[in-house]
C-alpha cells in the first residue's frame, strides 16, 4: 500500500504528538483543529505521517476504515465527503468459530459499532461507481466489530481530528466471511441496501440498525470512499487485498471490560458474531 506523501511542516510534529497519546492510552488535550490552519488537508497529512511511523515500527497498514457515512451529518460538518483512516495487522482480527475477545489496556473511552466489512480482489481507482462495480472488486464481505477509542474529553471532535487520530481506531473484529460470485452481485445489491442487524449485550437487546445506514448500503459506501480516495489522492488508490470497514451500521455504544456483544443479521447470508471484551 502506497504511503501519502507528508507535505506539511506541521504535521509530522502534530502526529508525534498524537501518536504519543496513542501508544500511552492519555487524552488529547488539545484538539489538532484548535490549532490556526488545521484543516482536512493537514490531517490527512498527519495521517500519513502516523501510517508511516506505525510501518516503521513494524504495523503493516492492511485497510481503511470510514468515518461519517451518513450525508445529513456531512450538511452539518460542511463535508463533500465521507472521511477515513487506516488500519493496521496489530489491530485488525479475525473470529474463531464467529466468537473473539480482545483486551484493551490503555483504553479511554470504548465504543462499538456493527459494521459491513470488504476484501477486495482488485484496485477501486474509479470516481464513478456504482454498488454493482463496487462488489465486482470485491473477494470478500462478512460481519464485523469496530471498537472505537476516542482520546478527545466527552466525544467532542471535528472531522479533521477524526482523520488525524487514527479515525478514532481501535480494532476490527472480522466474523466470517462470504465470497462473492459473480451471479451473487445483484442478490447482494439488493440486501446490502435493506438487511438489518440486531446488537445485544450481555444477553440484553440494545439496537436495531439497517444498512440504510452506511450511505443507503455499504456498498454504496465503498462506492464512495473508493471514489473520494481517487479525488484526494488519485495515486493511491484502494488496492486489492485491502481490508474495508464500510461505517456504522447502528449508533456507537459505550462499552467496557467484561461486556458480551452479540450482532445478528436478517436478510444477509452472514451468521451471528460475538465479542467478548476482556
Amino acid at each position: 500500500m502506497a504511503n501519502s506523501q507528508v507535505s506539511h511542516p506541521d504535521a509530522q510534529a502534530i502526529a508525534g504528538e498524537l501518536l504519543s497519546t496513542y501508544e500511552n492510552g492519555q487524552m488529547v488535550s488539545i484538539l489538532p483543529s484548535g490549532r490556526p490552519g488545521f484543516d482536512l488537508n493537514l490531517a490527512y497529512d498527519v495521517e500519513a505521517a502516523l501510517k508511516h511511523s506505525r510501518e516503521v515500527a513494524g504495523h503493516r497498514a492492511v485497510g481503511r476504515k470510514v468515518g461519517y457515512a451518513n450525508k445529513a451529518m456531512w450538511r452539518v460538518l460542511k463535508l463533500e465527503t465521507l472521511v477515513w483512516a487506516h488500519m493496521y495487522e496489530d489491530t485488525v482480527h479475525y473470529s474463531e468459530n464467529n466468537s473473539a475477545a480482545l483486551a484493551f489496556p490503555r483504553r479511554r473511552s470504548l465504543k462499538i459499532e456493527p459494521e459491513i466489512v470488504f476484501g477486495l480482489k482488485r484496485a477501486i481507482n474509479s470516481a464513478s461507481l456504482d454498488a454493482t462495480a463496487a462488489l465486482e472488486s470485491t473477494e470478500w464481505l462478512a460481519l464485523g466489530f469496530e471498537i472505537i477509542d476516542c482520546p478527545f474529553p466527552e466525544w467532542k471532535f471535528q472531522p479533521s481530528d477524526f482523520v488525524a487520530s487514527f479515525g478514532l481506531h481501535a480494532a476490527l473484529v472480522i466474523g466470517e466471511r462470504t465470497q462473492v460470485q459473480s451471479d451473487m452481485i445483484s442478490t447482494f445489491v439488493d440486501q446490502l441496501a435493506r438487511f438489518k442487524v440486531r446488537m445485544s449485550r450481555n444477553g440484553e437487546f440494545i439496537e436495531e440498525g439497517s444498512g440504510r445506514n452506511s450511505l443507503r448500503s455499504p456498498a454504496l459506501c465503498l462506492a464512495e470512499l473508493g471514489a473520494a480516495i481517487v479525488r484526494r489522492f488519485p495515486n493511491e488508490p484502494l488496492s486489492a487485498g485491502e481490508i474495508i470497514s464500510s461505517g456504522t451500521l447502528t449508533a456507537g455504544h459505550a462499552t467496557d471490560k467484561g461486556d458480551i456483544w452479540t450482532a445478528d443479521v436478517e436478510g444477509l447470508p452472514l451468521p451471528p458474531l460475538t465479542l467478548r471484551l476482556t
